[in-house]
């Protein structure tokens, strides 16, 4: 497994944390880091998603609410919602990396971690924000 998948499946495991204890607080991540110790070649890129998905996650859910036609963001499955947040962080922030890439990479994670249908679903809302962000540019 590479160093940014390690890091997307870290990033996306301190968000399902964050999630569900409802604690985005410094010493939660410093509490998650220390108990599942990310790999230090991935540990940079996870720290910016983590961070940056953090920091972003209003302007970021809003598109996730936009785009998922009957389905309340917090309907949506805790590791689907993050996948997608992450996905969504680096189609708007980091330049270096392909869309299709950051869509393929979700769709991937969401098969492994979520329910059957999450590949499809993950797919379904991201490309229709990766249409909208490419109208934008």
């Amino acid at each position: 497994m590479g160093n940014r998948r390690q890091s997307r499946e870290f990033a996306m495991q301190a968000l399902f944390d964050m999630d569900m204890s409802r604690d985005s607080s410094d010493e939660r991540f410093s509490l998650f880091c220390q108990n599942f110790d990310p790999p230090e070649k991935a540990r940079p890129f996870f720290i910016k998603l983590y961070k940056g998905v953090v920091e972003h996650r209003a302007d970021i859910d809003s598109m996730i609410d936009q785009f998922s036609s009957n389905w309340k963001i917090e309907r949506i499955s805790c590791v689907d919602r993050n996948v997608m947040r992450i996905a969504i962080y680096e189609m708007l922030y980091c330049d270096d990396i392909p869309a299709k890439v950051s869509i393929n990479e979700a769709i991937d994670i969401g098969k492994r971690y979520g329910a059957d249908e999450s590949g499809a679903f993950i797919n379904g809302i991201l490309d229709s924000i990766r249409k909208m962000i490419d109208q934008k540019k």
